[in-house]
């Protein structure tokens, strides 16, 4: 007598082509497994709120030209921005602890970036005004009898 196989055509072994429903039940687990740890694993990056401070305030630094005024300051928090982002996908608490950590100091430097980029901004405007002011005292000296 031969041993039936999937692929045997005989009425007595339909069964055998038929797919179980426990196979499919495996496969929905699977699946809804796989999307559960995506899910969780996009959470943890995008909920962590000192993560997302820190790009905040990189951006704030460059909407404020710290790129022109703190250009080492910026780029050393761009950097560290990177590094905070890659940790905080990391699958070891201790490494997500360090890029929370990371961030925070991150923010720390892109703040203080923009507050440099800032005074010197507002120390060019201040000589600019001076200027004006010394040019208008002059042109008033030179028409006074």
């Amino acid at each position: 007598m031969a041993v039936p196989t999937r692929h045997d055509t005989s009425p007595m072994n339909a069964h055998l082509n038929r797919p179980s429903f426990a196979h499919f039940r495996r496969c929905l687990y699977a699946l809804v497994a796989a999307t559960g740890l995506a899910v969780t694993a996009q959470a943890q990056v995008v909920s962590s709120p000192d993560l997302q401070r820190a790009q905040q305030a990189v951006q704030q630094a460059r909407d404020a030209d710290a790129d022109q005024y703190a250009p080492d300051l910026l780029e050393s928090a761009r950097q560290r921005l990177i590094q905070a982002q890659a940790g905080a996908m990391s699958r070891s608490r201790g490494e997500r602890r360090e890029a929370e950590q990371l961030a925070r100091e991150v923010a720390a430097d892109a703040d203080l970036a923009r507050a440099r980029s800032e005074r010197a901004q507002a120390e060019a405007a201040l000589r600019q005004r001076r200027a004006e002011i010394a040019a208008l005292q002059q042109s008033l000296e030179e028409g006074a009898p």
